[in-house]
């Protein structure tokens, strides 16, 4: 699998090994696509599970997070802002439905579209699926865009 493409590296802070976005596959005005491929030799399936390796359910819920991320991350470079400037901070998790588990070698396409933005949270939902079509997971979450205390803000 070819590492994070620059252009998700270039959005978020996020990196490896706390990076589950490879690349942006498709976008529009209210949401957008992208992919990853999960590794048979990545470290946490030594332990989830030694014998019945299956994709974490909060990893997968923060690929979701972190396409989201790189949704506002591009909405605010369209409105002006500085790259780096800030991080997304998730404020809410809803209705987290898991359908189908992932395994070490799948491949998952994520969707996330922006429902609506208020008091400086943008609410979002999120869907999974493996690239035959199968659906893995819906979610709803909401995330704001923040500079988190300690980390001065760019001139």
């Amino acid at each position: 699998m070819p590492p994070a493409s620059s252009a998700v590296t270039d959005l978020i802070p996020h990196r490896p090994p706390f990076l589950f976005v490879d690349e942006i596959v498709a976008e529009t005005a209210d949401g957008i696509t992208a992919r990853r491929a999960w590794r048979a030799d990545e470290d946490f399936y030594r332990g989830h599970y030694p014998d019945a390796p299956i994709t974490p359910g909060v990893l997968l819920c923060e690929a979701v997070f972190q396409t989201g991320a790189c949704y506002l991350a591009r909405q605010a470079a369209a409105a002006g802002a500085k790259p780096g400037e800030g991080v997304p901070l998730l404020a809410k998790i809803n209705d987290v439905r898991f359908r189908n588990p992932v395994y070490p070698g799948d491949t998952i396409v994520i969707d996330v579209t922006k429902k609506e933005t208020l008091g400086g949270f943008t609410m979002m939902s999120g869907a999974i699926k493996k690239s035959d079509g199968t659906r893995v997971l819906t979610v709803d979450f909401s995330v704001a865009w923040k500079t988190p205390e300690g980390q001065a803000a760019k001139a």
